[in-house]
């Protein structure tokens, strides 16, 4: 499969009609209204239709993430598509057993709460992505020297990328954190060096809703902006 997708060079650029959006100065309505309503009606999802995801879609979306910015070009991230239904059963063995042991960070009736939420998607979704970051690529990175954990950032970047560019295609991507890296890389043969950022659960969701599952069922709710947000200098806000 990575092979296959990797190859299709024939699509491996963005489109002429996108490369003119990308040459011109503040988009055209239409197309900020795009923008915009991929990013407002993202969602972390965990219910998906057994449908197969193409794999020339699943190609661009794909070379949307590898298109992320990244500090001084390095590039860092590798994704590693997962489709074998053993593999993400392993995968969601370990998901299970890191799910139990977080548990016991709360006191009922949150601990209760937490153990009804649907977390993950591994084995409804067609496809898993694991996206991870290789500090060593690129040798001496232009502009890493006073924050070298940059590289992690800039794969945060791509895994957005993606994101954004799977709900402008209607897919669903959920991101799986509640993993142990240790056994994710032995189970995926990760090198020892090489980071697991994020493992996305990726397909056609049953439905996207209107608001984060976490505020639906009230978890947490999203902050004011005016309460994240300072002039010229660091002031406390309330989380």
């Amino acid at each position: 499969m990575e092979d296959k997708v990797m190859g299709e060079s024939t699509s491996a650029q963005p489109t002429d009609v996108c490369r003119s959006v990308a040459e011109a100065g503040a988009f055209a309505p239409p197309a900020r209204e795009a923008v915009y309503a991929a990013i407002y009606g993202r969602r972390d999802i965990r219910h998906f239709r057994p449908d197969p995801v193409p794999d020339a879609l699943l190609h661009r979306i794909l070379d949307a993430a590898h298109h992320a910015p990244s500090v001084g070009f390095m590039q860092p991230w590798t994704f590693i598509i997962v489709r074998s239904l053993e593999t993400r059963r392993r995968v969601k063995e370990l998901f299970e057993r890191e799910r139990q042991a977080a548990a016991c960070y709360y006191d009922e009736p949150r601990r209760s709460q937490y153990l009804a939420l649907k977390l993950e998607g591994i084995l409804d979704a067609p496809v898993n992505i694991c996206v991870t970051c290789d500090p060593t690529r690129g040798g001496e990175v232009l502009g890493r020297n006073s924050m070298p954990e940059t590289d992690v950032y800039s794969t945060c970047l791509a895994v957005e990328n993606l994101w954004l560019a799977a709900r402008a295609e209607g897919l669903g991507v959920g991101w799986v954190s509640i993993l142990k890296t240790t056994w994710l890389r032995a189970i995926l043969g990760i090198p020892p060096h090489v980071i697991p950022v994020a493992y996305l659960c990726i397909g056609y969701p049953e439905r996207f809703e209107p608001e984060p599952l976490l505020q639906r069922v009230g978890w947490r709710a999203r902050l004011p902006l005016e309460s994240v947000v300072c002039e010229e200098r660091w002031r406390e806000t309330e989380a």
